[in-house]
């Protein structure tokens, strides 16, 4: 098998496989030259044609450098100036909570309410730094080996309401998990539109259908900002429809804050299983993550870059054999100098030696 060369470097980063594509960007499985693994995001050139809005993404990869906490994938390192421009952050390896729904079906209620409340935590990180997700979804939750963690936070700041559609009407992004005053492309957001996410997502992971039937792009934005035409719940357990209900509602400042949210979720976690929220923490790890998901560093990736100062080797049977140097004619007449200093040479050899993990 031939050495797999990386498909492109970018900020220093071998790129070695395409993880998806959506509305900001595509993403890729990229590898850091100390062999971290990362998920770089290289943002769509139009999105940032306008230097205001290559301006609003510089200040959003600045606030992003203080999101922490166990429930986000944290930055690593990003270019907003850069051709392209790109974020990489750390890899979350695990399905989608929409991959994992999609194939295995809803979480049972005391299992949802926990990640539910494990998701408030990763928002509170998030909004204590002056930023929102805005485009809280399935799709954006990775079930890692620790349980659920929010990606692609602060990102949505890109796509304004215009952007939502394109000429021939189809979706950019995914409107049907937005708040009714993100999709009346509302400038002056809160907190609450993460609310709403958050129990748009919920309701999926509980029944395995979003808020409205799937229908045509203009006719879900409609539906989404009218105060008449209620979100479904059918199929919610009656232990979360006031909690969920009180999320979805149409005004912003009838949304309970996630303080409340997460003892409310949490609540109905522990009364439900009779477990305490460190058992089900584990048990939310145990069911949802799928180690096959992983990617790692392929172990023949290779390295475009070469050392010019290192020696040439010759490697045979697991030995390691030094060129003879060329002998030299002696004066026999001259007194003898001293030789040269070899001692940098030996040990470069040395640690050249000690590297070669073949041997």
């Amino acid at each position: 098998m031939g050495s797999l060369m990386a498909l492109d470097r970018i900020g220093g980063y071998d790129v070695v496989r395409p993880l998806g594509s959506g509305g900001m960007g595509t993403v890729y499985f990229a590898i850091s030259p100390t062999a971290d693994r990362v998920a770089l995001k290289v943002i769509k050139k139009e999105l940032l044609a306008d230097s205001g809005i290559r301006e609003r993404f510089a200040a959003e990869v600045e606030s992003l450098k203080l999101v922490y906490g166990s429930r986000v994938a944290r930055l690593e390192d990003a270019d907003a100036t850069g051709d392209p421009a790109w974020l990489a952050v750390e890899y979350v390896p695990g399905a989608t909570l929409r991959q994992h729904v999609d194939a295995k079906g809803p979480l049972s209620l005391p299992l949802a309410a926990m990640v539910g409340a494990m998701l408030a935590d990763g928002l509170v990180r998030v909004h204590q730094v002056g930023l929102l997700h805005r485009d809280l979804k399935p799709q954006n939750i990775i079930l890692g080996p620790d349980g659920p963690k929010l990606i692609d936070f602060g990102l949505a700041v890109l796509i304004d309401r215009e952007h939502y559609l394109t000429e021939a009407g189809a979706l950019v992004g995914t409107p049907a998990y937005m708040s009714p005053e993100q999709v009346r492309g509302e400038r002056d957001l809160t907190p609450a539109v993460d609310i709403y996410g958050l129990a748009a997502t919920l309701v999926f992971a509980l029944t395995g259908h979003g808020l409205y039937p799937p229908t045509n792009s203009w006719n879900l934005l409609l539906r989404i900002t009218d105060p008449t035409d209620l979100p479904d719940l059918s199929g919610v357990p009656a232990e979360l429809v006031p909690l969920l209900g009180a999320m979805l509602a149409h005004d912003p400042t009838a949304r309970p804050g996630l303080d409340d949210v997460r003892a409310r979720l949490l609540a109905v976690a522990t009364a439900s299983s009779g477990r305490r929220a460190l058992d089900l923490r584990s048990e939310v790890a145990a069911l949802t993550y799928d180690g096959e998901t992983e990617l790692l560093v392929p172990p023949d990736l290779t390295d475009p870059t070469e050392d010019p100062e290192d020696l040439p080797l010759v490697e045979e049977a697991g030995t390691v054999e030094v060129p003879e140097p060329t002998p030299t004619k002696v004066d026999p007449e001259r007194p003898a100098s001293p030789g040269p200093d070899v001692t940098w040479l030996v040990e470069k050899i040395r640690r050249q030696y000690a590297r070669r993990s073949t041997l």
